[in-house]
């Protein structure tokens, strides 16, 4: 009897270590998802002010030969 007491007591300890670890688990994921939506939201506004800058299509570049150096 005192071998099925002491196991299911084993068996306590080791749920009690394993919810512990998965609140754990939980916060950092929460955690995640708040840096992965901000990120999100940095992603959109820089893909809006990438697709506000001129068309990158070489018929729209200038001519680096023909641009003057900025000290002119």
């Amino acid at each position: 009897m005192q071998d099925t007491n002491d196991r299911l007591e084993g068996i306590e300890t080791q749920l009690a270590f394993q919810e512990d670890a998965l609140e754990q688990f939980n916060a950092v994921v929460v955690s995640q998802q708040g840096q992965i939506d901000e990120l999100r939201a940095q992603l959109r506004i820089l893909q809006e002010q990438l697709s506000a800058l001129p068309d990158g299509s070489p018929e729209s570049a200038v001519d680096p030969a023909l641009e003057k150096p900025p000290h002119y």
